[in-house]
């Protein structure tokens, strides 16, 4: 490294990390530690796709990964990084053209939900929840779900022999805790085969259907609905379909509730990483655009953001696919053991620095009378 310290790229990159209290090879948990003297003209060329990249390669490491990203955001260092010609293209192209249209929306299931089973079921909490806990007074991840699936079934109000739609079902752990909790009957959809198939099993037994099907397809009528973790795949210029949809499957006096990551600045959040090698076509909404077209259709009778616990969250599924990587090892490379780690950490860190949140509405068509009550904290006042 020491030929290379004085080039130009080092000291841009030094001077860019500074703000953020971030230094090269330096002594703190949070330095990035330098493998490959080229990771800076990779970053400069490619942005943060390059420095994913770069981390999947081995061309640098963090000892604490997620609190380098938590400054990195704090600074304001990701536009700066961010901010090139390949970034350029690749937002319009997200802007310009319709990424989550109907032939492209198994995409997501095919990439991601459906590259082994066994990651996320080592991974996740006993129920297989892929989303966000709450972790008001939980001690651990497996509370912290329970926490958030009672929660949302509080929200809705559930009663017994009721109708309910679960779009975007995952491995059925919020439609299994809906049926064997509340006594109501649930249709999930998901785009991945491999959820479908587990799921399936999972909620055996159970007045639980799942169905291998995209939202724009779904016919009937529902009591309820509930989607958790789904809207980021639906993309902007699908945002009416999606509110249209939903709205005219729901029931005049029914609610519907929308579990989605938001984006903390005006615009919608997408990154040519993540895009890449974990969310093919994702994109996460700004307030506005979610209010303006949720408000189209519906009436939003509650907004709830608790996206400072997506951080406990990402920690723990880390902590849990780490101790369990002795056991996938010899099916998955080293590489992607890399890739997942980056994900995971990166992702902590952007919701500790609050760059992204997490948002809970719920839903009505044209305004309960007499409005709307939720116990909303009685989960961990209980």
């Amino acid at each position: 490294m020491q030929s290379a310290v004085q080039s130009p790229e080092i000291k841009h990159f030094q001077g860019l990390l500074e703000p953020a209290g971030i230094r090269l090879d330096g002594p703190n948990e949070w330095d990035v530690q330098v493998n490959n003297p080229d990771l800076f003209r990779r970053v400069l060329r490619d942005g943060t796709l390059g420095l994913g990249e770069a981390y999947m390669d081995g061309w640098w490491d963090c000892q604490r990964l997620d609190e380098m990203i938590n400054r990195a955001f704090r600074a304001g260092l990701e536009d700066r990084v961010r901010n090139n010609f390949r970034f350029l293209v690749f937002f319009l192209r997200s802007r310009l053209f319709n990424r989550q249209s109907r032939n492209r929306a198994f995409q997501v299931g095919e990439q991601h939900y459906d590259i082994g089973n066994d990651v996320f079921e080592h991974m996740l909490d006993p129920y297989m929840n892929y989303s966000c806990g709450y972790w008001d007074k939980a001690e651990c991840l497996a509370q912290a779900q329970v926490n958030k699936m009672q929660m949302i079934c509080e929200k809705l109000g559930l009663e017994p022999g009721m109708q309910v739609l679960d779009v975007g079902c995952g491995w059925g752990g919020l439609a299994r805790w809906m049926a064997e909790h509340h006594g109501v009957s649930v249709t999930g959809i998901t785009v991945s085969k491999e959820q479908a198939q587990l799921a399936g099993e999972r909620c055996a037994g159970l007045p639980v259907t799942i169905r291998i099907k995209d939202y724009r397809d779904l016919q009937g009528q529902f009591d309820r609905i509930v989607s958790v973790g789904m809207f980021e795949h639906v993309g902007q210029k699908n945002y009416r379909t999606f509110f249209r949809k939903l709205q005219s499957l729901l029931k005049a006096d029914g609610l519907f509730l929308l579990h989605t990551i938001g984006a903390g600045r005006g615009g919608f959040a997408t990154d040519r990483w993540i895009e890449k090698y974990i969310f093919p076509n994702g994109v996460v909404p700004p307030v506005a655009a979610l209010a303006r077209h949720a408000s189209a259709f519906f009436t939003i009778e509650d907004w709830h953001n608790f996206g400072a616990d997506y951080d406990p969250t990402l920690m723990a599924w880390h902590r849990n696919f780490n101790a369990a990587w002795p056991a996938l090892c010899d099916r998955y490379s080293e590489r992607f053991k890399r890739m997942f780690d980056y994900y995971l950490l990166a992702s902590a860190g952007t919701f500790r620095s609050r760059e992204d949140h997490l948002w809970q509405l719920v839903l009505s068509v044209g305004g309960l009378a007499g409005g709307y009550r939720t116990p909303r904290w009685a989960v961990s006042a209980g």
